[in-house]
């Protein structure tokens, strides 16, 4: 499993570099789950978790934002009816940071918890 889960976040400035497409490569290999999307020029990394109903994705959602809060670091989280699509990045430099992809394998762990 990746390495990762078990980093914390760094404080993110908006001088902050963004990840080169070399750390891309090499980070999104550790978290195969999640794609990278462009929207507004701005990459993002994004998963989509399915659940059984309602209240099991909200439920996700909930531990998706007690994770946030604990790290200062918010992912824009979507809540439908059996699934929850999880977005991550940095907004002080609009793109993707380290920290986005230590949060998407911290985001994996909620589903064994």
């Amino acid at each position: 499993m990746s390495e990762l889960k078990s980093m914390t976040c760094e404080a993110c400035r908006a001088d902050a570099p963004k990840v080169t497409d070399k750390e891309l490569k090499e980070l999104i290999a550790q978290i195969p789950d999640w794609g990278v999307e462009v929207r507004d020029g701005i990459m993002q990394l994004e998963r989509q978790f399915k659940f059984k109903n309602f209240k099991l994705a909200l439920a996700f959602t909930n531990k998706a934002g007690e994770l946030a809060e604990e790290f200062g670091h918010h992912p824009a989280l979507l809540t439908e009816w059996g699934k929850v699509t999880v977005t991550w990045w940095t907004h002080a430099i609009k793109g993707l940071h380290k920290n986005d992809f230590i949060m998407a394998a911290k985001t994996d762990e909620l589903l064994e918890s």
